[in-house]
């Protein structure tokens, strides 16, 4: 850490100022302390100003490099036997096949996020285009958007990039959402806390928001090719909910990217379902806290598992 002083049509302005590195570049963050300040005035702000830089640099160092995961090399390559022997592959799915999982995922997607229509009404939403009188316009228009975006992602052939995720957020609220496709602006910061106020994530700063998802992009593009597809789209869809990139919409969005990935990988979607949302919470947390991506695989597997059968 450093001091900065700026001269200025005679007055002194200190800042407090630490550098960097978030991936491939080099970032400064400052804090300021005040204008034209004593010695002992100087020596009580940066005290408490260090602690403050502090937080912010630990809140971006923190994720910068997404491929930290406590699997060890053994564990890795018992992923790749069992994709290779084909236990989490299904037959491929038919159009029928396919109208089940989005109706499934659809619901169950929107559901872990606080949408009231059921599971039933989802179905005739998109088989009867009939819209139950007491749900709100947003939801059912979030219904139609993720089962369009369901659509999307089986037809594109990009993996992970600016465009597709910013594709993926203005299908699925452009008729909900006034900022649909738009990333955070310089400014607008993120935290959640649980229902005592305690915060239990703090997106990334704002202004690092498109950086850091370059990065993740360009970790992708460099493991594809060398991680199990489980790996690579639950590291993905982690990193992309710690990077928080949207005001809202972020869990929807990371879900289909992590299906958009499987996909790819010539894998079947999964649907994380709403009976599993503390799992997947906790997963999330475990991830965040204690760069431990196992939580995350264990509940893949699961849904796998209800997958297989709900297309029995």
């Amino acid at each position: 850490m450093h001091l900065e002083i700026r001269e200025k049509n005679g007055s002194r302005k200190y800042y407090l100022a630490q550098s960097f590195r978030v991936g491939s570049h080099v970032k400064k963050v400052r804090v300021y302390l005040g204008t034209n300040l004593t010695p002992e005035e100087l020596k009580q702000k940066r005290k408490h100003a260090e602690t403050k830089l502090n937080e912010r640099i630990k809140e971006a160092q923190a994720i910068h490099d997404p491929y930290i995961t406590a699997l060890s090399p053994s564990e890795l390559r018992e992923l790749e036997t069992l994709e290779a022997r084909g236990e989490l592959r299904v037959p491929h799915l038919s159009e029928l096949d396919w109208d089940k999982f989005k109706e499934a995922f659809t619901y169950n997607t929107n559901a872990i996020e606080g949408s009231l229509v059921e599971s039933k009404e989802v179905t005739d939403i998109l088989r009867k285009r009939e819209w139950p009188e007491d749900r709100s316009k947003e939801d059912i228009s979030e219904t139609y958007g993720v089962a369009e975006a369901v659509d999307y992602i089986r037809t594109t052939e990009e993996h992970v990039s600016l465009k597709l995720i910013g594709e993926l957020h203005k299908i699925v609220f452009k008729n909900s959402k006034p900022f649909a496709g738009e990333f955070r602006e310089k400014g607008v910061e993120v935290v959640v806390a649980d229902a005592y106020g305690n915060v239990i994530h703090r997106g990334a700063p704002s202004g690092q928001v498109v950086e850091l998802l370059k990065e993740l992009i360009r970790w992708y593009n460099r493991n594809k090719k060398k991680c199990p597809p489980l790996v690579l789209a639950a590291v993905v869809h982690n990193q992309f909910e710690i990077i928080h990139p949207f005001k809202d919409g972020n869990g929807r969005v990371g879900r289909l990217l992590l299906n958009n990935i499987l996909l790819k990988h010539n894998l079947p979607p999964l649907n994380i379902e709403l009976r599993n949302r503390a799992l997947y919470y906790d997963a999330l947390q475990a991830y965040e806290n204690d760069h431990n991506i196992r939580p995350t695989l264990e509940l893949m597997l699961k849904e796998y598992r209800a997958l297989k059968k709900m297309l029995k």
